[in-house]
């Protein structure tokens, strides 16, 4: 497994690690909110998450759309608001924002949560795992030459005008030594500063419908970070990478 250098100053606004899973038709979303009392000190703030949903009911000479919404899940904010948890009727969620802390900070805390939501919900099948990173490379301008910093920046015709004020552009890559798939965005919001925005977004995810074992969820997860970082690092020249040493 490769190894790739530690950014002091990584440009991560939000890093997070998802498990989707299958649960008991029978159980009722508020045994999730049971972990809540285990986990309040550290996630004072509780928000009730809501989907909506539509239904269509078609009756001779008119119709009739009714559309109400029901409690999927909570959301548990910790007193700093740098960390949030997701605990919901697909799936746990743990997600930390700005400033980034260590991987294994990250792991560890994912990994002692999850355990509160496996004893509330006993999951059936454990259908997906997935790490996301979102990046906020802030560029300085004027930018000559967005190769000087993206391995893969936007491209235009030679016979174009070279000055680019946005850009959006969406990959999806296979790696089939771990059965895992990565989505890479790059997008630029218009400038409205003395900096680029430029996002970099990186969500590596394994989905297998019949079932991950645990252990190899959090086994896959490892892989993932690894599958992550290599993206990371292929995207981005040495020039920026020196920026955030």
């Amino acid at each position: 497994m490769a190894e790739y250098q530690v950014l002091r100053r990584a440009p991560i606004s939000e890093a997070l690690i998802d498990i989707r899973v299958k649960l008991s038709s029978k159980l009722d979303v508020r045994q999730i909110d049971s972990i809540y009392e285990s986990i309040k000190p550290d996630y004072p703030q509780k928000l009730e998450q809501r989907i909506s949903q539509v239904q269509v009911e078609q009756k001779p000479g008119e119709g009739m759309v009714k559309s109400s919404t029901k409690i999927n899940g909570y959301r548990y904010i910790s007193s700093d608001k740098k960390q949030i948890i997701q605990a919901r009727l697909d799936g746990f969620t743990f997600s930390r924002l700005h400033p980034y802390i260590t991987w294994e900070a990250l792991r560890s805390e994912a990994y002692r949560l999850w355990l509160l939501y496996k004893e509330v919900t006993t999951p059936e099948l454990i259908t997906r795992v997935a790490l996301r990173y979102i990046n906020n490379l802030n560029i300085p301008m004027p930018i000559k030459d967005f190769s000087e910093f993206l391995t893969a920046p936007p491209v235009i015709p030679d016979e174009l005008p070279q000055g680019v004020s946005s850009f959006l552009t969406r990959v999806i890559i296979h790696e089939p030594s771990i059965g895992a798939d990565g989505i890479i965005t790059h997008a630029l919001e218009q400038v409205v500063t003395d900096v680029a925005p430029i996002i970099l977004d990186i969500d590596v995810f394994k989905f297998k419908p019949d079932g991950i074992d645990e252990k190899d969820a959090w086994d896959a997860i490892e892989k993932l970070r690894n599958f992550k970082n290599q993206i990371f690092f292929k995207s981005i020249t040495d020039k920026l990478k020196e920026m955030y040493k």
